[in-house]
């Protein structure tokens, strides 16, 4: 006991007053002083605490120094095998078994890299590692297709955790905006990180395309499946080959049956159906010609507006009894951007707010040139003497049975424009008929157009995101079509023709009555996916929904 407590005593580090000042500088030998005698520095470690096993002048180890020194790291520590930095109070997100691999990166990608769980499966890689380039490299060329396709930005990032995650990267942060995509993977806390970025140069309408990508990303990121990155680059080279479901001249057809059903859906009779599908046929291979000679969208949508727009106004003026102003709004409903304004609320809501300010630029580019193509048109008439009445525009028949008829062909051709499987159109002509009757019941009971239009838009939300968990695929196929009649095709044309015709207070409201209309859609169509994730439970997770981090922020925190 005596020697243990000496020990000790020499352990305790000298006190203040022991230094001075003026002592020299660790390293600093002072001359004519022995060696052994030369002072010490206060950082210096004491003696013994250097090594693990100290062993004592009489060659006795059991009696070691075990307090070790505080510089020394842990015996256990090991760059290999680390424990994890940080665990939440919360502790981490549940695994939810059998849910979509978007709920499941979705919840990833929310937390911090550093707090998010090891990967249970074994990733897929070789005895090398996963060759870090290619794996990067794969990750990007199926976000550019995704977001060349309309998917949103979150999805997207959730898309290429997964397959960067799948294949042993699972310290990874991808970065999406309108146009670019980037990924940086972090081999650890001391190693160089590794980027790549991809740029969209073209974006195309082809929801076919976008399901076989979703398969593609399904199967990567599913642990029972194992696929090569040899393999997933034979698929991804076979999707971007295909060829597009339908052919030129079905699209064209497509295109004048949407116009002709919008145009029966305001109370146009049959040969207002005929005119309003031949000018959308016009304005479609117009636009295609403009397209093949390169010429940027905004010019396709001025020339796609300009047919519809003539043949109306050239019924205004042969002074047939029919609704001329229908054959203009039908041209109109083929032609709103419908699909880029829900992509671009549904960027805002989650939380990248510089994609969904780009998209929303190009809607309004887009409408612009919709306005520029029928003002151009209306102004002739009307210097010619055609005069359409502008109570007509609003003043909408009641007829059920053909407004219900009419909104699901508008639905069905709309899903033909999109390119979409032929087993996912009849499904979301459905749901857009299901849509267009919810709304005529709000409306016809009295209520507001605008909260009419955000209930219905989110029953469409609603469906299609628990249509796309079965399917485990996009939501955008059975949500995108189903919103067209919707759509505040009326609103807009009555806006243009008072614009035209110097009214421009009441063409302005009802400019700015249609594009409330349009972000009523984008909302509840948004709010409807968000709810069924909200209010679905997954076996083995019934608090998922509780743990499951907001969009970018919270507030409050």
């Amino acid at each position: 006991m005596a020697a243990e407590a000496e020990r000790s005593e020499d352990r305790k580090p000298k006190s203040d007053e022991a230094h001075s000042a003026f002592a020299r500088p660790p390293g600093v030998v002072e001359p004519g002083v022995p060696e052994d005698e030369q002072p010490t520095s206060e950082f210096a470690l004491p003696a013994g605490t250097g090594t693990a096993d100290a062993v004592s002048d009489t060659g006795d180890t059991g009696d070691t120094d075990d307090t070790g020194s505080a510089f020394a790291p842990p015996s256990t520590y090991s760059s290999e095998d680390s424990p994890p930095a940080f665990v939440p109070g919360h502790g981490l997100p549940p695994q939810l078994p059998g849910s979509p691999w978007q709920d499941r990166m979705r919840t990833m990608l929310r937390m911090p890299v550093d707090v998010r769980p090891v990967p249970e499966t074994a990733p897929k890689e070789s005895e090398a590692g996963p060759p870090v380039g290619r794996v990067l490299d794969l990750t990007l060329r199926i976000g550019e297709l995704l977001l060349a396709g309309g998917e949103g930005a979150e999805d997207v990032e959730a898309a290429m955790f997964a397959v960067a995650r799948s294949y042993g990267l699972d310290r990874c942060e991808p970065m999406v905006t309108f146009t670019m995509l980037s990924i940086t993977h972090h081999p650890s806390l001391v190693g160089n990180p590794v980027s790549a970025s991809r740029t969209v140069r073209r974006r195309g309408t082809d929801y076919t395309r976008l399901a076989a990508v979703f398969r593609l990303v399904d199967d990567i990121s599913a642990p029972e499946v194992e696929v090569s990155l040899e393999e997933a680059y034979r698929r991804l080279a076979e999707i971007r080959r295909n060829r597009h479901p339908y052919p030129t001249w079905v699209l064209t057809a497509a295109a004048g049956l949407l116009a002709g059903a919008a145009s029966t859906l305001v109370g146009g009779g049959v040969l207002v159906f005929f005119a309003a599908a031949l000018g959308a046929m016009l304005g479609d291979r117009l636009a295609w010609y403009c397209a093949g000679r390169g010429l940027p969208e905004f010019y396709q949508f001025v020339v796609a507006a300009m047919p519809p727009a003539a043949l109306g106004v050239a019924l205004a003026l042969a002074e047939a009894d029919v609704r001329a102003s229908a054959v203009i709004t039908g041209g109109l409903f083929a032609l709103l951007p419908g699909r880029a304004l829900v992509a671009a609320v549904q960027d805002g809501l989650t939380g990248f707010y510089v994609t969904a300010s780009a998209r929303l630029l190009e809607v309004m580019y887009l409408f612009i040139g919709i306005i520029i193509g029928v003002l151009a048109v209306l102004s002739v008439g009307l210097q010619l003497g055609a005069a359409p009445e502008p109570v007509d525009v609003l003043r909408i028949p009641p007829r059920p049975l053909i407004q219900i008829l009419a909104s699901m062909v508008l639905v069905f051709t709309f899903a033909i424009l999109l390119q979409q499987e032929r087993s996912t159109v009849w499904i979301v002509t459905l749901n857009g008929g299901v849509a267009w009757v919810t709304f005529g019941a709000l409306t016809a009971g009295g209520l507001h157009p605008v909260p009419s239009t955000a209930i219905a838009a989110g029953l469409v939300g609603l469906f299609g995101q628990l249509f796309s968990r079965y399917r485990f695929a996009s939501a955008l196929p059975y949500v995108t079509a189903a919103i067209g009649p919707l759509l505040p095709g009326s609103a807009t044309y009555y806006g243009l023709l008072s614009i035209a015709e110097k009214r421009l207070d009441a063409g302005f409201a009802s400019l700015v009555s249609a594009a409330a209309v349009a972000l009523a859609i984008a909302i509840g169509v948004n709010l409807g996916s968000e709810a069924s994730r909200l209010f679905m439970r997954v076996p083995g997770a019934a608090s998922a929904a509780k743990r499951r981090a907001a969009a970018k922020r919270t507030r409050g925190f």
